[in-house]
């Protein structure tokens, strides 16, 4: 028979059936896999697009296969875009969770053929409506999370993953993703922040690149290096220091980084302007195949402003020549505009006489009530949420096991260094690289 005339049986079938899980029993087992997709990818006998026969929400299983097909193939006939956006907003989530590996593959579709469509950025919005309603709530990560980050940073369009980004992931339930992988979560919050990163929210890319650094692995990853040196330049940005590394990442990652220019930039930050703009020229190509080049402008941009700050905790008065001498400006001016901002941004507490006196106080903290609310809020929040998360894990088998076997040993012996630490040759994990 041909493919055509199997396609018209199935659609028969998806119109007329009342229960999606026999649908998609039908759907994966009476069709072989190595013909499936051609068949579903086909047109029906008339010439007509079985998309156009079909309730983008009523037949959403049946929907959700076709798509699967049509973007798998290069064959097939492109699906209508309008109803790849109708269907990413209007599916039955409980039914599109029958079929994930689906979802999935709608997904990636979706980007692939957008990414070689004039218009890049035409995915976005049919991925955002697949990864907010997809999962029973926003706490999940799925295999779309990545896709979805990717499409918004490749194309700039950092603000649409912002929504996404502001809510923690606190879940992760294979049911959701079968071919959710470790490399899902690391791309994921790396990709999280360059997004804050890009719209400068320095706090949240540094929380997003830390996630990426401690991700757990028996290897450390070359996407984590890369997250470990953004993270490096945004502290450097944000609080003109850099923060000890969390204990858990790999530790291979700092003695890595410690061979990168980097390492030499943040040591000269803030006070040894010559050695920065020396390493910035020199290293310029590296920074810039690594995309870090505007990072590092703007930690250089900021490094006066770091000089000028750590002033204040040595001296009480300057004035502006000297502080000009200090942080190596080249006018009183310039030091009275980054003093000016400073006050501003409360960043330092000070008092600018006529003559050109610089007076520094300490600043006095200051909360409205708003604040205060705003930060309980939040304190209670989360503690509803740990105190939920302790009871999921306290059902777990795996972790019971694992904290009885933990009370059991009574000792503990140390590896080997060389079983701790290996080459740094052929180290790196399988996954996609960005820098």
């Amino acid at each position: 028979m041909a493919p055509s005339e199997l396609l018209d049986t199935i659609l028969n079938q998806i119109t007329n059936s009342d229960n999606a899980q026999t649908l998609h029993h039908i759907l994966r087992t009476n069709l072989s896999k190595d013909s499936r997709d051609t068949v579903l990818a086909s047109l029906l006998p008339s010439g007509q697009d079985p998309l156009t026969v079909l309730d983008m929400r009523e037949n959403t299983l049946g929907v959700l296969w076709i798509l699967a097909a049509r973007f798998s193939l290069q064959t097939a006939t492109p699906p209508p875009w309008p109803l790849v956006q109708e269907f990413c907003h209007t599916f039955i989530p409980e039914d599109a969770r029958l079929a994930p590996d689906r979802v999935t593959a709608v997904a990636r579709g979706i980007a692939a053929f957008a990414n070689a469509s004039p218009n890049p950025k035409a995915a976005i919005l049919p991925l955002y409506d697949l990864v907010r309603r997809y999962p029973p709530d926003n706490s999940y990560l799925t295999s779309i999370h990545s896709v979805f980050a990717l499409s918004c940073v490749s194309t700039q369009s950092f603000s649409a993953l912002i929504p996404v980004l502001e809510n923690p992931i606190t879940n992760i339930n294979t049911a959701l993703s079968p071919d959710l992988t470790y490399s899902d979560s690391l791309t994921y919050h790396y990709l999280g922040g360059i997004a804050f990163a890009s719209l400068r929210r320095w706090a949240e890319a540094q929380e997003f690149f830390e996630i990426a650094l401690s991700t757990p692995g028996h290897v450390p990853s070359a996407l984590q290096l890369e997250a470990l040196k953004k993270l490096k330049l945004v502290q450097l940005i944000a609080t003109g220091k850099t923060a000890p590394l969390p204990k858990y990442i790999h530790p291979l990652l700092p003695r890595l980084f410690k061979n990168s220019p980097y390492h030499t930039f943040v040591n000269a930050y803030p006070h040894n302007t010559d050695l920065l703009n020396e390493c910035a020229h020199r290293e310029a190509v590296t920074f810039a195949n690594e995309k870090n080049t505007g990072l590092i402008q703007q930690a250089l941009s900021r490094a006066p402003r770091w000089t000028l700050k750590k002033l204040t905790g040595t001296y009480v008065t300057l004035s502006l020549p000297d502080i000009a001498r200090a942080i190596k400006l080249e006018s009183e001016d310039d030091v009275r505009a980054l003093l000016l901002d400073m006050i501003e941004s409360n960043d330092v507490a000070a008092q600018i006489s006529a003559d050109g006196t610089v007076t520094f106080s300490d600043p006095a903290p200051t909360f409205t009530k708003e604040q205060v609310d705003c930060v309980l809020a939040d304190v209670q929040d989360q503690t509803d949420l740990l105190n939920s998360l302790e009871r999921e894990m306290a059902k777990s088998k795996e972790f019971l096991n694992k904290a009885s076997k933990t009370r059991d040993d009574s000792q503990w012996a140390p590896q080997a260094e060389e079983d701790l630490f290996m080459s740094t040759s052929g180290v790196w994990a399988e996954e996609a690289g960005f820098a």
